[in-house]
């Protein structure tokens, strides 16, 4: 091959391989030909263009990026630094002794004003982590040295900044037995990134707020640190619980029933206060703490009916079916504790007289009520037996009475033996708790709430009757409205008829309508249509022959409806008028000082007003449990 053009090839390739190169030729060759029109590769000047660009854009960035964010960040370390030798010149007592390790956060150097310059994250202006950096200070050969920890965003220093790893023996969640002994499961091993495995005998394990005797849910703390005293917390919680039959047969006697005056068996189940009764070994039964209602006692059944649908779902979840003693007993005496005749499988019912006569002690007996509630035992067609403080109290015996008249219900449920406890100590002031209906949040409507619960509205206490198809909530004043004193009426009607009527002066449901707006702020009830429950002779239960209804924001009680029995208030203050209404002259019906309903009202008879009214669908939560101690706050 001729000599010549081998080395045009070899200048040919070079030009291809270095395109500056090339461009220069390019220009000699436009020098060479100035009367032609110019033959440059206009692509390399491009190309040459380009690169040269994304060559200063990458140097930019690297820059940019990468170099002085690094720069910046290891000026930002020394400044802490010495910002912490500034600190320990001042404060040199403060140095570490022995091979113990001195810690100062970086806000700490802030507040103490040895660090007043700002640190930022590079290219931002959100501020380094104050609080998790740190500069750490140790005596090392006769030396301190100084060990900086800085993190700003996704740059941190390259110390050892983190705790060892500790694997606990047992799971991170465990329960014990109320009363058993708690037995520390230990700790497996702890290992650290640059330490290596270190002794579990040196983790510190804190459990002094644990207390087995009482149920809750504890906290224990396993605590290492590394040579660089880097901390690491692992926490394992330990809950305390307790089966509701284990704590019955725990604290009664060999029958598991409760005796007395005043044992500690309460329960606080679906938004109410009850009693543990007893217990067969498998299942507890539980009796309502107060009155529900009030009802004539051929309606009790279809009534137990109506209260069991009044329960959570959760509540429901829990209670058996159960047989319960329906004896039917010529007449009664406190020796009688045995019962012979059961109901079928029922939801609910009420107490015996057996069953209260289980309870009783010198001291006193728990399930005597302050009013007269039936018992499940009947005397004739005519007649069944009820208790109360009064009878009891005087003459040790039971007081035999018709079965057309409305005395109080305490219901009676079976639930669940297995059923944990969650917390409570089965007092008054804290009742077991199953958490089967868990309180309502902030901002949870109040529609959403069950049957029972309380609220705290225009400055008085409240109850949840039930929620509306509609989204109100039915709900009942605690207390007969007030003012300076009980606001107290007598009926004044104009007309024959004594039935409750809005509409008409001088009657009740006028006055509840038109005055007691002037004590109760209305603005967060709805006008709602009430039914006024009409009867042709007695009241009873389910017996009404019409209702009329009446649209109004405030009306009286029924007295069939949940927690119309029970008020918050004590003698006189008690008795209040009631809307159910016969067609009978002198058949009224009103509640009275001693919590017992009467039918027969003179008009010269005066009662307080107690309300119901329901509240408007947007009504939120703005605090509290829904308890009588600690009841819902509420707003719009």
């Amino acid at each position: 091959m001729n000599e010549n053009n081998t080395e045009e090839k070899v200048v040919e390739e070079q030009k291809a391989a270095n395109p500056i190169n090339k461009v220069k030729e390019d220009i000699k060759e436009v020098l060479n030909q100035p009367e032609q029109a110019p033959s440059i590769q206009i692509d390399s000047f491009i190309r040459l263009s380009l690169i040269l660009v994304l060559s200063a854009l990458l140097i930019f960035i690297v820059w940019q990026f990468m170099i002085k964010p690094t720069i910046d960040f290891k000026n930002n370390e020394k400044m802490v630094e010495d910002a912490a030798r500034r600190y320990y010149e001042f404060n040199y007592s403060q140095l570490p002794t022995g091979e113990r390790v001195a810690t100062l956060s970086i806000q700490q150097l802030y507040d103490k004003a040895f660090l007043t310059e700002d640190l930022y994250i590079p290219n931002s202006t959100k501020p380094c982590d104050s609080q998790n950096s740190w500069v750490k200070v140790r005596k090392e050969n006769g030396e301190y040295k100084y060990y900086t920890y800085l993190k700003c965003g996704i740059q941190e220093s390259n110390i050892d900044h983190e705790g060892p790893v500790i694997e606990i023996n047992g799971d991170k969640e465990m329960a014990i037995g109320l009363g058993e002994e708690y037995k520390e499961p230990g700790v497996k091993s702890v290992v650290d990134d640059k330490d290596g495995k270190l002794d579990v005998k040196d983790v510190v394990i804190k459990s002094s707020a644990l207390n087995t005797n009482e149920i809750g849910e504890y906290e224990v703390q396993y605590i290492a640190t590394d040579n660089l005293s880097n901390k690491t917390v692992v926490k394992r919680k330990v809950k305390v619980i307790a089966k509701l039959k284990s704590i019955v047969a725990k604290e009664t006697n060999k029958e598991n029933y409760y005796k007395g005056k005043d044992p500690n068996n309460y329960v606080y189940f679906s938004g109410m206060l009850w009693r543990i009764v007893d217990s067969d070994g498998k299942n507890v039964r539980l009796v309502a703490f107060e009155d529900i209602a009030n009802v004539n006692y051929a309606g009790l059944n279809k009534w137990l009916s109506y209260f069991y649908n009044h329960l959570s779902d959760g509540a429901k979840k829990l209670i058996v079916k159960n047989q319960y003693c329906n004896e039917l007993l010529e007449s009664v005496n406190e020796k009688i504790d045995e019962c012979n005749s059961y109901t079928k499988k029922l939801n609910s019912y009420v107490l015996s007289v057996a069953d209260v006569n289980k309870a009783n002690t010198e001291e006193g007996n728990y399930l005597i009520t302050e009013t007269i509630s039936w018992l499940s035992n009947e005397k004739s067609d005519e007649e069944a037996y009820t208790v109360d403080v009064f009878t009891y109290a005087d003459s040790k015996s039971y007081l035999e009475d018709k079965k057309t008249y409305n005395y109080g219900v305490r219901p009676v449920i079976t639930i669940k033996g297995d059923s944990l406890i969650k917390s409570g100590l089965g007092t008054y002031k804290s009742p077991y708790n199953l958490g089967e209906t868990p309180p309502g949040k902030v901002d949870d409507k109040i529609n959403t709430r069950t049957s029972g619960e309380f609220i705290k509205h225009a400055g008085m206490l409240w109850r949840i009757v039930e929620v509306n198809e509609d989204g109100t909530t039915k709900i009942i004043s605690m207390d007969s409205i007030k003012a300076k004193d009980n606001v107290k009426v007598k009926t004044s009607y104009q007309s024959k008829s004594k039935i409750y009527n809005p509409t008409e002066k001088g009657n009740i449901g006028y006055f509840i309508k038109n005055k007691v707006s002037e004590y109760v702020d209305t603005s967060y009830f709805v006008n709602k249509n009430v039914e006024v429950p009409i009867y042709d002779g007695e009241i009873q239960y389910g017996k009404e022959t019409t209702t009329k209804k009446y649209k109004v924001k405030l009306s009286a009680p029924n007295i069939y409806e949940m927690f119309s029995a029970y008020t918050n208030t004590f003698g006189n203050m008690k008795a209040h008028w009631l809307i159910n209404s016969s067609k009978q002259d002198v058949t009224k019906s009103a509640m009275t000082d001693i919590g017992v309903i009467i039918t027969i009202v003179g008009d010269y008879d005066e009662f307080g007003i107690r309300v119901v009214a329901n509240l408007q669908e947007n009504i939120m939560i703005t605090k509290g449990k829904g308890t009588f101690d600690n009841p819902y706050n509420i707003t719009k």
